[in-house]
C-alpha cells in the first residue's frame, strides 16, 4: 500500500505547487515553451525570471540583503538590516540605521511562501546579511547558517554560524546557542550558503581585499575539517559591481552582482544585473547574462538568490528584486528554470 504524506508534507506541497502555478510554470510534460533546459544547455540562464512572489514586506522597511528556502517546513527565510529607532532590551538607546549598518545588526525573518511573516529574530553584530542558508537536519528545528562576527571596520562578518531559528530571540557573537567557524582566519565579508542536497556549503569572503568563494563540505566542517573543496577568485569583481548574492547547487555557484537604478544605471536602460553560472572545480564562468527581468520595477535592487529545488517545474532559481522608497522597501522574488 503507498503510504499517504503527512499532514506537514501535504501543505508543503500544496504551497510550493501554488507558488508554481501563480508564475505560470507548469511541471512536466508540458508544451515545448515551457520545457526546462538540460544541464548542457548555454543558455540556460537567458530566459528572464518570472514572478513568484510579488511585493513581499519584511519586519523592517529596510531592504531584503538575502533568502533561502525550507522547502521541509514551507518556509522563507529572509535578512535584512535593521531599521533606525529600535531600541531592544538592554539597549540604552534607539539607534539610527547607519549605526546598525557600522555595528552589523540584522533582523531575520520567518515567512510563509505565499509571504506571510510568521517571525522574526536579531542577530546583533552579525554582519551584513549578504548570503545565509537553511541546513536539513533529522530534528524538527530550522538550522540556519549566516555570517557572524563582524568587524567594527566594516560592518561584515569575519566568520560564519550556525543556530536553530527562534522567533522572538535576540542573539549576540557570543551567544552559548552559537556554532561558530572561522574558515579563514583573517578574512572578512564572509557570507555562506548552502546546497541540502549535496550537504555542501559555499563562501564568498575577502582576503586581503580580494574577494573569494570557497567550495566546503558540511560533514569535514562538522568535525574541524576547513580543507576546501574548490576555492577561487570571485567572478566578475573587477566590474566594480556590488556583490548582491549567490545560490549553490552541485558542482555550480550562481551569482548575482548588480545595483538599483540611478544616475550611472538609469531607468531607461537595460539595467547592470548580472547573474553567472560558475562551475566550481573548474573556476570555469560558463554562462554570464545581462538580467532583463522586471525592468520596470524601481529602483529594482538586485538582492538574494536561492534555488528552490521541489517545486512541479523541476528546480528553480529565484533572484529577488527590491521596490519602493527608502524606509518602505518591499520586495519580490522571480524565479526561472534551469538545468
Amino acid at each position: 500500500m503507498t503510504p499517504r504524506p503527512s499532514r506537514r508534507e501535504a501543505l508543503r506541497s500544496g504551497a510550493i505547487a501554488t507558488l508554481v502555478a501563480a508564475m505560470n510554470l507548469a511541471p512536466a510534460r508540458t508544451p515545448a515553451a515551457l520545457a526546462l533546459p538540460s544541464a548542457a544547455d548555454s543558455r540556460s540562464l537567458a530566459s528572464t525570471g518570472r514572478i513568484l512572489l510579488r511585493d513581499g514586506r519584511l519586519l523592517h522597511g529596510t531592504v531584503l540583503q538575502s533568502f533561502a528556502f525550507d522547502e521541509r517546513n514551507g518556509h522563507l527565510y529572509a535578512l535584512q538590516l535593521m531599521q533606525g529607532g529600535v531600541r531592544l532590551d538592554g539597549e540604552r538607546r534607539p539607534r539610527t540605521h547607519a549605526e546598525r549598518a557600522r555595528r552589523g545588526d540584522l533582523c531575520l525573518n520567518r515567512l510563509s511562501l505565499d509571504g506571510t511573516l510568521t517571525g522574526a529574530m536579531y542577530l546583533l553584530g552579525f554582519g551584513h546579511g549578504g548570503a545565509l542558508g537553511v541546513q536539513r537536519t533529522a530534528g524538527p528545528d530550522t538550522v540556519v547558517w549566516t555570517e557572524w562576527d563582524a568587524s567594527p571596520a566594516s560592518g561584515y562578518g569575519r566568520g560564519i554560524c550556525r543556530f536553530s531559528f527562534v522567533d522572538g530571540a535576540v542573539l549576540t557573537p557570543g551567544s552559548r546557542f552559537l556554532t561558530t567557524c572561522r574558515p579563514l582566519p583573517g578574512s572578512t565579508s564572509n557570507a555562506p550558503t548552502l546546497d541540502p542536497d549535496s550537504g555542501r556549503l559555499l563562501l564568498r569572503y575577502k582576503l586581503a581585499g580580494e574577494p573569494r568563494l570557497r567550495l566546503l563540505d558540511l560533514r569535514r566542517l562538522a568535525s574541524g575539517d576547513l580543507r576546501p573543496l574548490a576555492d577561487l577568485p570571485q567572478p566578475g569583481a573587477a566590474l566594480g559591481l556590488p556583490f548582491q548574492g549567490m545560490a549553490l547547487r552541485a558542482d555550480h555557484a550562481y551569482q548575482l552582482l548588480g545595483s538599483a537604478y540611478g544616475p550611472a544605471n538609469p531607468v531607461s536602460s537595460p539595467g547592470n544585473i548580472r547573474l553567472y553560472r560558475i562551475h566550481l572545480p573548474s573556476g570555469k564562468v560558463e554562462q554570464q547574462i545581462l538580467d532583463r527581468t522586471a525592468r520596470n520595477l524601481v529602483p529594482r535592487e538586485p538582492e538574494g538568490l536561492a534555488v528552490l529545488a521541489s517545486s512541479g517545474a523541476g528546480p528553480l532559481l529565484c533572484m529577488g528584486l527590491t521596490q519602493g522608497p527608502t524606509g518602505d522597501k518591499s520586495f519580490s522574488l522571480y524565479a526561472r528554470p534551469f538545468g
